[in-house]
């Protein structure tokens, strides 16, 4: 049974939802004892720890499914994405452009974006501290032992709670840059933000010991992506480290020693695929569970989600016949400009990508399609619905090409061409064969670019190699003082200051600031 399903069927889980919201407003970073509430009863069995966990995965769900949330983030403060003049709430739409100049004050407060993407959700951070409030407590009782687990269940959800605690901490740090960190699971005492480098390597350090107690991937295939296992344990250590080999550049050898020793465990573990680049494939891929999903937020409308129409990436790039009802969904309310998409696919180069992606890819208005997330159609006549796809986390070609990277940082040029060449041949793209050094690291950043269009890594990777500097790179980049302020982050809401001595907000984004 699905995990979502036990989380609506639960009560339990919902019981646990009640308390963490209703507490989270009384005292800082704080809930009430489950014990003082619940009789000392609850972690009697395993569905409970199941439905606690299940509750976890949906509650940061929520965060993503507030607003157009990873083309936001991961996406558009790259510049080069344009509202489709005729498109539908082509005004509003607009914000693609002003999220493209990094006005992100502008986003957030100004009509008519405001009204209509709600942007302010993101610069609120406590539903991400619900579900670290959450992990913390269950990760505190499973300590304690929980008589209905075996030994190797207890291990195995400590390991999911590690992870869901640490892909958090993750998720927040490359929004927020420093947060505040703790793992204690009643934490009443007011905590100031903790440098983001110290909290990464903190979570590298509490979620490598668990890394081999979860199997790479469960016997039931329903699970396949969609719950931790081994295989998201490697792909989140492999970003938190990758995350701070950028930020701590005296560490860096010893980052990517351990981001090449992950990737090559993870190859070597046969655990993973990449599927044929072919619609069936990639369709598979979109659908969720494959057997290239690392980690996902899986979702369907065999199940009854309940997904926001503006959540999915793909929405924005979208029109009939991959996006219903037709009479006003003629044009894609987006499209990227044609130079980027040019560089990004050359004419020339050969490459299935380009037709399996996309149609009328360099169009420059709102023929432009990113089929790539058009493939699971299942609306028909007047449903106003996007495709049935999964959330995309982490997936195989992604940990590939973050070890690509990191071996050509530590000089091992031969090797980290093979990995590419792992995803350029999927792709049915020519062979790497171009220059050492600068223009292989290079390369793979732009095969990163290429092979995750869409999924939410692109600013982070501009952000983390320190490209985001560069006008080679994006359309809008940051100078060396905007960097250095944290011109990447988003605003932290004022709320954060409530019963907290100790906070700060970021400075850029603050009045006077220089953010916009």
């Amino acid at each position: 049974m699905r995990m979502l399903n036990i989380v609506k069927m639960s009560k339990i889980g919902l019981l646990i939802m009640l308390i963490i919201t209703a507490s989270a407003c009384k005292d800082y970073l704080n809930v009430q004892p489950l014990d003082r509430l619940t009789g000392n009863n609850f972690y009697q069995t395993k569905e409970d720890v199941e439905a606690n966990i299940a509750n976890m995965y949906s509650t940061f769900f929520d965060k993503i499914n507030e607003s157009w949330v990873i083309g936001a983030i991961g996406e558009a403060r790259t510049g080069e994405i344009v509202a489709s003049p005729g498109g539908n709430s082509y005004n509003e739409r607009r914000v693609v452009e002003v999220l493209g100049r990094n006005q992100l004050l502008t986003a957030i407060n100004n009509a008519p974006y405001a009204g209509f993407y709600n942007y302010y959700r993101i610069t609120d951070w406590s539903g991400y501290y619900r579900v670290i409030q959450s992990a913390n407590i269950l990760i505190d009782k499973l300590n304690e032992g929980i008589a209905a687990l075996s030994t190797s269940d207890t291990q195995r959800y400590l390991a999911e709670a590690t992870f869901i605690r640490c892909f958090t901490y993750f998720w927040m740090v490359r929004l927020y840059g420093d947060v505040v960190y703790y793992t204690a699971p009643y934490q009443a005492d007011p905590l100031p933000r903790e440098d983001m480098v110290s909290v990464l390597n903190k979570c590298i350090a509490d979620l490598e010991p668990h890394k081999d107690n979860m199997p790479w991937v469960f016997p039931d295939a329903a699970q396949r992506g969609a719950r931790a296992s081994k295989g998201s344990i490697v792909a989140l250590l492999m970003h938190m480290n990758m995350w701070n080999a950028g930020f701590d550049p005296g560490r860096a050898t010893a980052y990517y020693q351990k981001v090449t020793a992950l990737g090559q465990e993870l190859v070597n573990s046969g655990a993973y695929r990449l599927l044929d680049m072919d619609d069936d494939g990639w369709a598979a891929v979109t659908k969720g569970r494959s057997e290239e999903s690392l980690f996902e937020f899986y979702r369907s409308i065999n199940y009854g989600d309940n997904v926001s129409n503006l959540a999915p990436f793909g929405d924005h790039f979208l029109r009939w016949p991959y996006k219903f009802p037709r009479f006003n969904n003629q044009l894609s309310h987006c499209y990227y400009l044609s130079t980027y998409m040019q560089k990004l696919f050359p004419t020339s180069d050969a490459d299935k990508r380009k037709d399996i992606w996309f149609e009328d890819m360099l169009a420059d208005n709102g023929q432009f399609v990113a089929r790539k997330f058009g493939l699971n159609v299942y609306a028909s006549g007047n449903e106003d619905e996007n495709p049935d796809n999964t959330f995309l986390i982490f997936r195989y070609a992604d940990a590939i090409l973050l070890w690509a990277e990191a071996l050509a940082n530590l000089g091992n040029e031969g090797q980290a061409i093979e990995a590419v060449n792992m995803i350029r041949t999927r792709a049915g793209a020519s062979s790497y064969a171009g220059m050492s050094g600068t223009a292989l690291k290079d390369a793979i950043f732009m095969e990163r670019s290429r092979e995750l269009f869409g999924e939410g890594h692109r600013y982070f990777d501009l952000v983390r190699t320190r490209r985001i500097m560069s006008s080679a790179w994006l359309a809008w980049p940051l100078n060396q003082d905007q960097f250095t302020r944290r011109a990447w982050t988003w605003p932290v809401s004022t709320n954060a200051l409530v019963n907290n001595p100790y906070m700060v907000l970021n400075e850029y984004w603050l009045p006077g600031g220089g953010g916009n």
